[in-house]
């Protein structure tokens, strides 16, 4: 029993880590711009083409602009963690490997199981805005699509102090087969996924930019007033809305974080994670904001909150081409995020597998293009189910939870693996260095991180607490059995076939011709 308990809380060396980064056989093919594209493609998404308007409408009014700068804030402290650490440890995984190494293997699988939550979600969520921007295309040309394939199952509609769950009888089949389509790609190779990508993520930028130039001259500066309208109960604007419409977009910055799960497919990680980290944040910061800034000017907030914000504000500015550009370049442009999602979705799997905290199949690489196949495809197809029955406000609530969560224990591991780790090679290193309390280090970057990350998280446990008072269980009860699933899964599954539990419980390893991890296993048991 004991060797059980001390089994949860076992950590994986540094060590081993490191090791791990050239072994996992994966093709490092990734350049920095490629990183760089990759990070701005996952974020620039569903963030800015919807939640965007939603954040306004519901919560902040033209605050939002208020609110981007608290996420902007809170994710460039939890981005320079991230960068620290991934150019220490450049193996794939990200936070999981980063919590196995300092909080211990139960910490680790629930960090990981948490990051399913994120890119599973944070996929379908884009698939849902997606499906928006391509019913408006549609109407564009004179198509009607039913109404029954492009709506989700349970819907969102405003009430006081925010917004109510109702259920439909409709399956958003458009954002379903949005997901399949964008990951077959990557089946076939990282290199060829990260071309894609970079083309379109090129196209975002030209599309926003646009939006922005032109958007300009159309703004009406009594849309701004007020500019942040008085509070009407809970989280319905005044500054309770500001931190509300904060911790909904703050999902939207999760992109920077699939640069990290990155690092063992990047040539040189150790120089070329942080700059794809930090670059992609800091542009992607900067965009959001000036298309907050024309969108919240054109449009009047209250009138936002819908699928196609930016649609709905180029009707407004009057110009029919610009009006096809957005929507053309809104819905090519959103396939990027479902392409960056589900690549890193499917990579930290890969690391959970091959610690044996998951099946196999998630490491299984196709014997021809090297990629985790199998694994993918699961993935995907969970992503599609979801996107096809929930609603993008209720999704990009829960992808936030996960993030804020994550991004924390990515901050406190930088201070531990400083205290523990102390001589470690760190190519990056945090700036502003730290305290000593006690004799140890106490970094001011990673403590911002994760007061900020607090900060995130209150309105939304806040908003999920009163929702569930209120009779709506819905929220709080799939994120409740999400966790409830993790455990189970870790319980019958992960600790039993855990190579580091293994090597604790030696009569449960099996022989070393019948296990190709055996060596490392018995280097563990060793220690």
């Amino acid at each position: 029993m004991s060797a059980r308990i001390r089994s949860l809380s076992i950590r994986k060396p540094i060590a081993q880590i490191r090791e791990d980064a050239h072994g996992q056989g994966l093709s490092k093919s990734l350049g920095p711009i490629n990183l760089l594209m990759l990070g701005i493609g996952s974020i620039i998404g569903a963030g800015i083409y919807v939640m965007t308007g939603a954040a306004a409408a519901h919560f902040a009014g033209p605050a939002v602009l208020i609110s981007f700068l608290v996420a902007g804030t809170a994710c460039a402290f939890a981005g320079l963690c991230y960068a620290e650490l991934a150019s220490s440890m450049p193996v794939t995984g990200s936070a999981y490997v980063y919590a196995y190494a300092t909080l211990g293997e139960l910490v680790a699988w629930a960090i990981g199981w948490l990051l399913v939550l994120e890119y599973a979600v944070a996929g379908a969520t884009v698939a849902v805005g997606f499906s928006g921007y391509l019913v408006s295309l549609f109407t564009t040309f004179g198509v009607t699509v039913p109404t029954g394939i492009a709506t989700p199952f349970v819907q969102t509609i405003v009430a006081p102090g925010g917004y109510d769950l109702v259920t439909g009888g409709g399956v958003n089949l458009l954002a379903s087969g949005a997901v399949l389509l964008m990951a077959t790609p990557l089946i076939f190779g990282v290199r060829q996924s990260a071309a894609i990508n970079t083309s379109i993520v090129a196209l975002k930028i030209i599309v926003l930019l646009a939006f922005v130039v032109f958007g300009a001259s159309a703004v009406l500066p009594t849309n701004w007033t007020p500019f942040m309208p008085e509070n009407e109960g809970g989280f319905a604007y005044g500054w309770p809305g500001v931190f509300r419409a904060a911790s909904v977009i703050f999902f939207a910055y999760l992109g920077f974080e699939t640069v990290s799960t990155a690092a063992a497919e990047a040539r040189n990680p150790q120089r070329d994670i942080p700059f794809g980290v930090l670059g992609s944040l800091c542009a992607c910061t900067l965009l959001y904001i000036a298309v907050a800034v024309v969108l919240t000017g054109v449009v009047p907030y209250r009138e936002l909150g819908v699928a196609d914000p930016l649609a709905v504000a180029v009707d407004v500015i009057g110009k029919p081409w610009l009006l096809l550009f957005v929507k053309i370049g809104a819905v090519i442009g959103l396939t990027s995020i479902l392409l960056s999602t589900c690549y890193a979705q499917s990579r930290i799997f890969y690391a959970m597998a091959r610690d044996g905290l998951l099946p196999p199949m998630f490491s299984a690489l196709h014997p021809r293009f090297q990629t985790p196949w199998l694994g993918t495809i699961v993935i995907a197809c969970g992503m599609a189910l979801a996107a096809g029955l929930l609603p993008i406000t209720l999704l990009g609530d829960l992808i936030s939870l996960g993030t804020a969560t994550s991004f924390a224990i990515v901050c406190f591991s930088v201070m531990w693996l400083h205290n523990a780790e102390p001589d470690l090679p760190r190519p990056f290193r945090v700036p502003f260095g730290g305290v000593r309390i006690a004799g140890r280090w106490i970094g001011i970057v990673p403590v911002a991180g994760i007061v900020m990350c607090l900060v995130m998280v209150a309105p939304l446990a806040l908003d999920l607490v009163e929702k569930a008072i209120n009779g709506d269980l819905l929220p709080a009860g799939l994120l409740l059995g999400y966790v409830g699933c993790g455990a189970l899964v870790y319980i019958f599954y992960g600790r039993r076939h855990s190579r580091l539990g293994r090597g604790m419980r030696p009569r449960a390893t099996p022989p070393a011709d019948l296990d190709p991890l055996a060596p490392v296993d018995a280097a563990i048991q060793s220690r």
